[in-house]
């Protein structure tokens, strides 16, 4: 395979690296760099697990190669935290019951995050739209749009 350098920032730490031309973000994040957050359900972006950030915008890691990231700046959910404090996202999502399984969980935070960057004050029909790309297989949801919706007014 045809090897590849590219150089980017993940949860501010600058990184240079050569990779497979064919290796996935999902990939590079988690076999690579070996931040296990960001999970891996269908491969096919369709369930949201894989959600982070590029350049704010929230992607299915699992649909976007390794090579297209080439200086972009990326957030996975081990970056959300900051000097041992959750995010009033993830702290949300604790408060209000959100987290069941925890499979969905990143990927669910990371689209609230994207989402709630652009939209602070969203309706809970907002919340719905923005999350509708993740699939929850326990809570039914109503928990997840509650933790949404608190850490908005929190912000």
């Amino acid at each position: 395979m045809n090897k590849i350098e590219i150089s980017f920032k993940i949860n501010d730490e600058k990184k240079k690296l050569e990779v497979d031309g064919n290796v996935t973000l999902l990939k590079l994040i988690r076999e690579v760099l070996k931040l296990t957050g960001t999970k891996e359900g269908c491969g096919i972006g369709e369930c949201g697990a894989c959600t982070v950030l590029v350049d704010g915008k929230a992607v299915n890691s699992c649909l976007v190669l390794a090579g297209q990231i080439d200086g972009c700046e990326i957030l996975t959910i081990e970056g959300l935290a900051k000097n041992g404090e959750l995010h009033k996202i993830q702290k949300a999502f604790i408060d209000y019951g959100a987290v069941q399984c925890g499979f969905c969980t990143p990927g669910m935070i990371m689209s609230a995050k994207a989402f709630l960057d652009k939209n602070p004050h969203p309706t809970r029909d907002q919340i719905k739209l923005a999350i509708s790309g993740n699939l929850c297989r326990c809570t039914g949801y109503k928990q997840i749009v509650d933790a949404i919706e608190a850490s908005a007014k929190t912000g």
